[in-house]
């Protein structure tokens, strides 16, 4: 039964969804889905056409908002808006260290969780779209993955969509995962350089949180183990619009004085265990390169394999000369799966993830060369997350619009809000 209730200018309303967990047996096994329904208080009682957002990730379920902030203020103008939990993350059958033995053992739990990428989370919508919609079809707002969501959406059911709007998430359409670290790496280093310009004090800084872990053995309070390797992977904050500001205060106090030594502050260790442990979302690390996936040959640690064709980010490397420490981001490696507790009794379906050879194509290029459902997507110049060669390059291959903009990070949907949802709408209905 769905429950309705308030928030300051929105009405919102649980809803939930039997889908087939595999698709190609709709008469097998099933999962729950969650998503929440928004829709403007004074607006509550109107037929208004459906706005179904697809989170970034993979693993993150949508957003939990509180009001009417960022895009969905806009959004809510004239949609009623689905904020649909995607299959393994939120309140849709959730999938966890906790959860995934009830499948059994490794095995059992990688094959369960090849169902748990942007094609599965597609036919999740057109299966419940009739139930929400009556049958019409509906837009999308896809962002990062969710935007891989959006143009696997295009390629194997165009029917279903009235508008189609990706914000940092064209994908390439053939790239194996090795060809996006290859991309990848160089980028981050940019963004790195570019922190380093702007705070010049956290070279040393930096350098010297890394001496210490590669002496030290320091195991945070929630039983994560602070490697030199983990700790370069917060530089995943550069990818956001405020990530290179919060990295620095990170950094700035990260040592106190006591009776043994200086040591690593409490406060510092609280930071990095909450910016580091996948506990919350443990199919970012699960699947992460599953996404890319496509063909016969598997991902086998595509990151940790190609980073060693850069050998500044070697931290060793660095430190036993006078380089800075390059920090890394948007990437899984084996070792988080030695050092995260919510990671460690995954650590083999993930290798068996890493090892399989069995997957399919996502994107159907020939479909996508001809579509003709009004899309738009924001590229934007210099994205950490999502390479924005790959992306025009796809954007080239679809007959959709782009806005290509430095205005904002990957996350410039959430920091730029009414005004990127305004201009990709306006671009889409130019494009129809």
């Amino acid at each position: 039964m769905s429950v309705s209730y308030r928030q300051p200018g929105v009405v919102l309303t649980d809803r939930r969804f039997t889908v087939p967990l595999d698709h190609a047996d709709p008469g097998g096994e099933t999962i729950e889905l969650y998503a929440r329904e928004a829709v403007a208080s004074d607006k509550a009682d109107r037929d208004l056409p459906w706005l179904v957002y697809l989170q970034g990730g993979p693993g993150f379920g949508a957003n939990r908002f509180i009001g009417r902030p960022a895009w969905l203020g806009r959004a809510l103008k004239e949609y009623r808006v689905l904020l649909l939990d995607q299959r393994g993350t939120g309140a849709s059958t959730p999938a966890n260290r906790q959860t995934l033995p009830l499948r059994g053992g490794p095995a059992e739990q990688a094959d369960y969780l090849t169902h748990f990428r942007a094609d599965s989370i597609v036919r999740d919508c057109e299966t419940i779209r009739p139930q929400i919609t009556g049958g019409a079809p509906w837009t999308v707002l896809g962002q990062s993955f969710g935007g891989f969501c959006t143009v696997a959406y295009l390629s194997l059911a165009p029917e279903g969509l009235s508008t189609a709007l990706i914000t940092g998430g064209l994908p390439s359409l053939d790239a194996h995962a090795d060809d996006v670290y290859r991309a990848a790496y160089p980028r981050i280093e940019r963004k790195v350089a570019a922190h380093y310009a702007r705070y010049p004090q956290d070279v040393e800084r930096a350098r010297r949180i890394a001496d210490h872990l590669l002496t030290h053995d320091v195991v945070l309070p929630n039983g994560y183990r602070l490697t030199v390797e983990a700790f370069q992977s917060l530089g995943i904050l550069l990818g956001g619009s405020e990530g290179s500001h919060r990295l620095h205060f990170l950094l700035e106090d990260a040592f106190v004085r006591t009776p043994r030594g200086h040591e690593l502050s409490d406060a510092f260790q609280e930071q990095a265990q909450s910016l580091l442990s996948y506990a919350g979302h443990p199919l970012y690390a699960l699947v992460h390169e599953a996404i890319y996936g496509q063909d016969a040959r598997p991902t086998n640690w595509s990151a940790e394999r190609v980073r060693a064709e850069f050998p500044r980010f070697d931290a060793a490397k660095a430190l036993a000369g006078d380089e800075p420490l390059l920090f890394t981001g948007e990437s899984i490696h084996p070792w988080m799966f030695d050092c995260d507790p919510a990671l460690r009794p995954l650590r083999e379906t993930a290798e068996l993830l890493a090892a399989r050879t069995d997957w399919t194509p996502l994107y159907d290029p020939a479909r996508l060369a001809a579509n003709e459902v009004p899309a738009a997507a924001a590229v934007y110049h210099d994205d950490m997350y999502v390479d924005t060669a790959h992306a025009l390059t796809t954007a080239r291959t679809i007959r959709l619009r782009t806005w290509v903009t430095d205005e904002f990070e990957h996350d410039g949907v959430r920091a730029g809000g009414p005004r990127v949802l305004d201009r990709l709408l306006a671009l889409a209905r130019d494009e129809a």
